[in-house]
């Protein structure tokens, strides 16, 4: 559950990462941060006129109030107004569960399973005397809270809260950005140690079993375990055909893990038990040198998807494509990256939301080569007023690929 906290880790404790290594844990995102946020929200709401956002169960819940709680049928919600505290509405037996991680002051209305927790929205916004104002709705909600709203409160104007929560959420405090680094941190360290012992003849499941198994040692939650080898390499998520460890062939790592619910996305390739072909090595290299390209190409100010321009500028003139055809980078350069592992905005042609202090990214323009291979790096960047700051280094070599 995104947002769940570390088990059995003190906050704060330092986790050792190898016999030379440590790595300390922060603690969680506290009360007064997200009362900064709330605040933050209203400000926002007020600059566009929103009277008041409703945000269902998922990271964005978990974001403003502290709720961790899994989408279901039935409805978990914070409904923030534009003045005061926000309610939380929950089922009547919920509600124990949902006020253990409520992190806020805040109202928790319950419904009964024969009623209608949408008309506990619209009492609550006349009471607040916003039901007639403009209304956010974040963007992941279902459509089955807007049909219902609607009907508890006719003529309800719903807007995107876009320029409320996607605005909050982008910036990521440096409370947030230690987090991030911690789990990129635990994320490089377990590669480290997973890398050396994987041998001929394992699976991608095996592969994947030791990862996650390091990265819970290190006192983080594991996410996501891809491995991709040989040929199945060459498609971005893999083929369900048979793969196993061999003598020469690409094994693609593309792993990430949480830290208190901030998430990392690191990627490596390397070639197993031989010498990397002419192909492979020069592939590699193109690849890592699009990782400098889209670094270089982010600076403050500059629209998200000129950085993936550069990139495929520089891969089209290397005779890859065009734009997004085969062989080349048949995917974005990168996307958000936070609570999430996939957040707005993307590193993506045509997106031009400019790039700004605290906005965080995949870096990651794999290049591939149906029936043959594929190379994807992935590292994550945050912007500083300076610029770029890498997470995690890009590794050196194809001969040095947990370097």
């Amino acid at each position: 559950m995104a947002g769940a906290a570390l088990t059995g880790v003190a906050q704060g404790a330092i986790v050792q990462a190898s016999e030379t290594e440590t790595i300390r844990l922060p603690p969680p995102i506290g009360r007064p941060e997200r009362l900064a946020r709330l605040a933050k929200a209203r400000a926002l709401m007020r600059q566009h006129g929103i009277g008041a956002i409703i945000v269902e169960s998922g990271a964005s819940l978990d974001y403003f109030t502290g709720v961790q709680w899994s989408r279901s049928e039935r409805l978990t919600a914070a409904i923030i107004p534009v003045a005061g505290d926000p309610i939380i509405v929950t089922p009547f037996f919920e509600r124990p569960s949902v006020a253990e991680s409520l992190g806020v002051p805040a109202e928790v209305r319950v419904w009964q399973e024969d009623e209608e927790p949408l008309a506990l929205v619209a009492d609550f916004l006349r009471q607040r005397g916003v039901a007639d104002r403009p209304i956010g709705f974040e963007g992941t909600n279902r459509c089955f809270i807007l049909d219902r709203l609607h009907q508890s409160l006719p003529g309800a104007n719903v807007v995107s809260a876009n320029p409320v929560v996607r605005a909050s959420r982008m910036i990521k405090s440096p409370a947030e950005l230690a987090l991030m680094q911690s789990a990129a941190d635990i994320m490089i360290a377990a590669y480290r140690s997973v890398g050396p012992r994987i041998s001929a003849g394992m699976t991608p499941a095996d592969i994947g079993a030791m990862i996650d198994s390091a990265v819970s040692a290190l006192g983080a939650t594991p996410e996501f375990a891809l491995v991709l080898i040989g040929e199945a390499s060459a498609y971005p998520h893999g083929s369900h055909q048979p793969q196993i460890v061999a003598p020469g062939e690409i094994v693609l790592l593309d792993c990430g893990c949480s830290v208190h619910g901030y998430q990392s996305d690191i990627s490596r390739s390397f070639v197993f038990g031989a010498k990397p072909s002419a192909e492979q090595r020069k592939v590699w290299m193109q690849m890592r040198r699009g990782q400098d390209i889209a670094f270089a190409a982010a600076k403050i100010g500059a629209p998200a998807g000129s950085v993936d321009d550069a990139v495929r500028n520089a891969y089209e003139s290397w005779g890859y494509g065009p734009r997004y055809a085969l062989p080349g980078t048949s995917h974005r350069t990168g996307h958000g990256i936070g609570m999430e592992v996939h957040e707005p905005v993307n590193l993506v042609h045509g997106e031009m939301t400019p790039l700004a202090p605290g906005m965080c990214f995949s870096n990651e323009p794999g290049i591939y080569l149906p029936g043959k291979f594929g190379v994807r790096l992935e590292d994550c960047f945050h912007m500083t007023a300076a610029g770029p700051q890498w997470f995690s280094n890009p590794p050196p070599s194809i001969d040095r690929p947990f370097a």
